[in-house]
């Protein structure tokens, strides 16, 4: 009987392997069956040496050397029951024939040679079985004489007794560890796909949170650097003018106050989103799935694109550069189809940002703005700037170099194509196409 994934289940792993045995237990089981079949086996042994005039300790190593063959039951299950079958007709080794047939049937051995090896068994023993009757009933003085019929159904039965209960017991004993070691290699199975599964599930879920950072920091750099950009303007002014025009500095100090105010209120709006209207105090950590992150990520998504700025807010965006002193273009083109909140805000916040650098790089530069809606699909815009004006002061605004990056993400985001580049009278041309549909709708 070879060793199945029930037995596996039970080896000690740091202990030592005799031979084809994996177990302590299975040895001393092993020696115990074969001990006492020598046992048997010599008995019978003595018993057929003085039938057939042979030296009784012939007799007795014979049934010895027959009744060991249970050791190797686990290696060679075969070689075992076709030795209980040589010894069939001396009437020898009936535990080796039962224990065999056992082994034979709950190994890994075809079932076509334990059907084989099974019925030459039923028969053998049928045969010794009725040769066996047929001489008690032929011995002088014997009162028994069974008939035909009778003797035939009597080794029929015992035939079938010494067979049959072996063979099921082996066929279900197999049949069961074959079953649980498949469960075993299942579960195992599943473990390493939900192992996976849980690296897959938890790099998708940093891949969310890393989208819905850069996602903050992109809303965080377009709204401080062009709130921030017009005030730097604005305070630049107002110190050049401050003592030649007190008016106008007063006109630019008020529009200093009011760019801030209006920066607070967007850094206020994102912020609100991260919070749980809720939760004042910090919760302890609890898993949180990936379907959760995915979920909130884009419940943040539009909540911040609900609330912030669309295409109606563009012509109040170039007031304010205009404010600041730059001279601004605007000119819409088509008939504005109905479109998403992010599709709005990804708009703003393109011209936001081109007229930003225009500040920050073109200080006096003429800048044109062409927004055109076309047949109510797509959505072009292009903001354009002449070269800068030599003579305008430079306000010294830094630069990150994240605008352009920032504007492309966001374009690319809804299917669009973000295009980026000087001009050759010098100036420079931001350009971008996007679909109307978005993802919300």
């Amino acid at each position: 009987m070879t060793v199945t994934g029930a037995d596996r289940n039970d080896v000690d792993l740091t202990s030592p392997r005799f031979w084809w045995w994996e177990r302590r237990r299975s040895v001393v089981l092993d020696s115990g069956l074969a001990a006492a079949s020598a046992a048997e086996c010599a008995v019978e042994g003595m018993a057929f040496a003085t039938d057939t005039g042979v030296p009784a300790v012939l007799g007795v190593l014979l049934g010895l050397l027959v009744g060991s063959a249970l050791l190797v039951r686990r290696r060679w299950p075969i070689a075992v029951v076709l030795i209980s079958l040589a010894v069939t007709p001396a009437e020898m080794g009936f535990m080796l024939g039962i224990v065999g047939l056992y082994s034979l049937a709950a190994s890994e051995v075809p079932r076509r040679i334990t059907t084989v090896l099974a019925g030459m068994s039923f028969t053998g023993t049928l045969i010794v079985s009725l040769v066996r009757m047929r001489s008690l009933a032929g011995e002088e003085g014997s009162e028994f004489d069974p008939s035909t019929g009778y003797t035939l159904v009597i080794s029929f039965i015992l035939a079938l007794g010494m067979t049959a209960p072996p063979i099921l017991l082996g066929l279900y004993i197999g049949a069961r560890r074959r079953l649980m070691e498949s469960l075993r290699e299942r579960a195992d199975s599943l473990e390493r796909e939900l192992s996976l599964l849980a690296d897959r599930a938890e790099e998708r879920a940093e891949w969310a949170r890393t989208e819905e950072r850069t996602r903050i920091a992109r809303e965080m750099h377009d709204v401080v650097a062009h709130r921030v950009s017009l005030m730097v303007v604005h305070a630049a002014a107002l110190q050049a003018v401050a003592l030649k025009d007190p008016q106008k500095a007063v006109k630019n100090a008020a529009l200093v106050g009011d760019m801030g105010r209006q920066a607070l209120t967007e850094l206020r709006e994102m912020l609100g989103v991260l919070r749980s209207p809720e939760a004042t105090t910090p919760a302890p950590p609890a898993p949180v799935p990936l379907a959760a992150v995915g979920a909130a990520a884009a419940a943040a998504a539009a909540e911040a694109a609900g609330n912030g700025p669309g295409l109606a807010d563009v012509e109040a965006l170039v007031e304010q550069s205009r404010a600041a002193g730059m001279t601004v273009e605007l000119s819409v083109d088509g008939i504005p189809a109905p479109c998403g909140a992010l599709v709005e805000q990804t708009a703003y916040r393109v011209v936001q940002e081109a007229l930003t650098n225009v500040h920050k790089h073109a200080p006096g530069a003429k800048t044109w703005v062409r927004i055109a809606h076309r047949d109510g699909t797509e959505i072009a815009m292009q903001v354009e700037n002449a070269a800068s004006d030599a003579d305008a002061p430079t306000a010294g605004l830094p630069s990150g170099g994240n605008g352009l990056v920032g504007m492309r993400e966001r374009v690319q985001t809804l299917g669009g194509v973000f295009v980026a580049g000087p001009t050759d009278p010098g100036g420079f041309r931001v350009s971008a196409v996007f679909p109307v549909r978005d993802s919300e709708q």
